[in-house]
């Protein structure tokens, strides 16, 4: 399916906006106003966006402990997402949850997650109301390669293929669970080849061409929003940083990846390639720049709304969980 020019703008600017969020979260942290690390979803851009574009704003996603581009691409606003990171009150979750755990109920994000494949079950749920309650949503979950043989991982896909249920199992496979290479973690090396076994569509997609990934997503969607059940999306695409933004000391001049082989995809960068088809159908530079101009100011507001956002009340530490909080709870025997 052709994207429109206007459609494919509004990539550009989501896919320019999660990288520039991505890149001052990491100089944020090393200058301190940021506390602990980041993963950056740097290289993977077209994954989110080409996915989320083909989304309702009321569709559900669940993310990951790379969720940033996740959650920029289906909706959320990078000033609170920005006083998140920051533990401010004004961020999502309150400055409880920090950047593995930002969520927004009321735009569809059931939350990014610090636990590995734990956002398939959170989908499948999602996906299960959808039916029960009869609002024709979806659910996406978005997760890694290191995540492709996580036990929950494989009952969230066999109980979504029992009940043909309205979910989109979408695998980014940057390559390295952390340093772990993914030849060297999963039997199959076809993974799409695993839709069979939970007889669901599957589909593998070059993961730095937005229109591959948003083509492929439109179409599982449409699929699901019929009642013709789940898909398992593959999508190939690479991290072009580490697995989080303390690797580099961590390793100490150590490598599991080559210069050339980050070299070699970063030619393939998603930007990269949007800018030259913007370019070929239409767009000027000048619109390119602009849209840079708006993105890089929408930034900096954020950073600024982060710095001058009150930091939430000590008392307020146990407000907001599921579970009420009891300080006296009776003791039981065995």
């Amino acid at each position: 399916m052709e994207v429109s020019l206007p459609q494919a703008m509004e990539m550009y600017e989501k896919m320019l906006l999660i990288r520039e969020f991505d890149e001052r979260a990491k100089k944020l942290i090393e200058t301190g106003d940021v506390m602990g690390e980041v993963h950056q979803y740097i290289g993977q851009e077209a994954v989110a966006v080409g996915v989320c574009s083909a989304l309702r704003p009321d569709d559900i996603i669940t993310s990951n402990h790379r969720g940033h581009g996740h959650i920029i691409a289906k909706g959320g606003d990078v000033k609170y997402m920005m006083a998140e990171l920051a533990g401010k009150k004004t961020g999502y979750c309150k400055g409880k949850g920090g950047s593995m755990h930002i969520a927004s109920i009321e735009l569809g994000i059931y939350g990014a997650n610090g636990i590995v494949g734990a956002g398939a079950p959170i989908a499948v749920g999602a996906a299960f109301a959808s039916i029960y309650n009869g609002t024709n949503r979806v659910a996406v979950c978005f997760f890694g390669d290191g995540a492709l043989n996580q036990g929950v991982v494989h009952e969230a896909m066999n109980l979504a293929g029992i009940y043909k249920l309205p979910v989109i199992f979408v695998c980014e496979n940057n390559h390295y669970a952390v340093s772990f290479p993914v030849e060297a973690s999963t039997a199959c090396k076809d993974i799409v080849k695993r839709a069979q076994a939970y007889d669901m569509a599957g589909y593998t997609v070059d993961g730095m061409d937005v229109f591959s990934v948003h083509n492929a997503a439109l179409e599982a969607i449409t699929n699901a929003r019929s009642g013709k059940g789940p898909s398992f999306i593959v999508a190939d695409t690479y991290r072009y940083y580490g697995h989080f933004s303390a690797e580099e000391a961590m390793l100490a001049g150590r490598k599991y990846r080559s210069d050339k082989e980050v070299s070699a995809w970063r030619q393939k960068d998603p930007i990269h390639r949007l800018e030259n088809w913007l370019l070929e159908h239409g767009a000027s530079q000048d619109d390119l720049l602009q849209i840079n101009i708006k993105v890089k100011s929408a930034i900096d507001q954020a950073v600024e709304f982060a710095r001058t956002s009150p930091l939430p009340d000590p008392q307020e530490a146990y407000s907001d969980a599921y579970a009420v909080y009891e300080s006296q709870l009776p003791v039981r025997g065995w």
